[in-house]
């Protein structure tokens, strides 16, 4: 196995929608060789596009000596792509079926010491392994999107998982400068999608009941809750609610009020009208501004955010070690 990133010499990246670009985007502009493939017709075209329109705000991060988007080549198979790959980010739809058979055709043609990374949101190592002739090799590392900014990458080992492997995948992502987690019992959704998930069912009730509009439940976290999250979490958060005694006091007070029924854990059931009622908030918060627009924005605004996390938050704290 390689030991450090000097002697990566190529990574590979299957699946080129918008998670699979936002990879392909951080690979490239940490310096590296990226070989890509997907099926699908215009897909280079698309990919280019979206790194085009992102390399600004990589710029604004900083770009490894070297890097460049000349530097990733499209080829018309999977064993083109992942031959000699050190690293291959499979990124095809969330589909069990189709990301077996892609993994199976991953794991026949890539070397054996190749680390294979799975961007799934939702399956768990241990089902993709199956039917693999290398499955000690195979993880998940879950990413969010925009990829490109967003340092966060979920590392799952399965039951066939080699800890080696965790261990090399965690340097191998810290060195594009990300924080891996590294979760050290699988379930489905990982642990940032089940925390996501929650709190999206929540919205929707909220929304289907008429009490907020999409626009002001986006507003209670951007101004509230998200502000604070972005620096300390929920747990910390709650830590300083609780006064001088922390989070001692604030389990004391608060507690109880777990056992009142505010929250609907139950997702709603997604009638025709909440969807008409989630698109159409949504198209009116918008406004005239088109989906890239907004992203273009949102780039912007996390490339200045991640500083600010850095500035007040400069280690990895709460960020899991590879070493069990």
């Amino acid at each position: 196995m390689h030991e450090n990133e000097q002697q990566i010499e190529k990574l590979a990246v299957i699946g080129t929608g918008v998670i699979g670009n936002g990879w392909i985007t951080r690979f490239l502009a940490k310096g590296y060789d990226v070989v890509a493939f997907d099926p699908a017709e215009g897909a280079e075209e698309r990919t280019h596009q979206s790194i085009k329109r992102a390399w600004e705000s990589m710029e604004k991060i900083g770009l490894a000596d070297g890097a460049s988007p000349d530097r990733l080549t499209f080829v018309p198979t999977v064993e083109e792509a992942v031959q000699d790959a050190y690293l291959i980010q499979e990124n095809v739809p969330e589909r069990e079926d189709l990301k077996k058979s892609v993994l199976e055709s991953i794991d026949q043609f890539a070397k054996p010491d190749a680390i294979i990374g799975s961007s799934t949101s939702g399956i768990k190592p241990s089902t993709l392994q199956k039917n693999l002739k290398h499955p000690e090799r195979l993880l998940v590392a879950h990413p969010f999107n925009p990829v490109h900014i967003l340092p966060l990458v979920e590392l799952v080992g399965g039951e066939s998982t080699e800890q080696t492997i965790i261990n090399q995948a965690v340097k191998f992502y810290e060195s594009i400068h990300m924080k891996p987690l590294v979760v050290q019992k699988e379930i489905e959704g990982h642990v940032a999608d089940r925390l996501m998930e929650a709190l999206w069912r929540e919205a929707l009730h909220i929304v289907n009941d008429g009490i907020a509009t999409t626009e002001e439940v986006d507003a209670a976290i951007v101004y509230g809750a998200g502000l604070r999250w972005a620096q300390m979490g929920p747990f910390l958060t709650f830590h300083l609610a609780g006064g001088e005694q922390g989070m001692r006091h604030m389990l004391e007070q608060f507690g109880p009020a777990l056992k009142l029924p505010w929250t609907k854990l139950e997702a709603p059931e997604l009638t025709d009208e909440l969807k008409e009622k989630v698109v159409e908030g949504c198209e009116t918060h918008a406004g005239d501004k088109s989906v890239a627009e907004l992203e273009d924005k949102r780039d912007e605004f996390l490339v200045k955010l991640l500083d600010l996390v850095e500035e007040y938050w400069p280690e990895s704290k709460g960020i899991a070690t590879s070493e069990k």
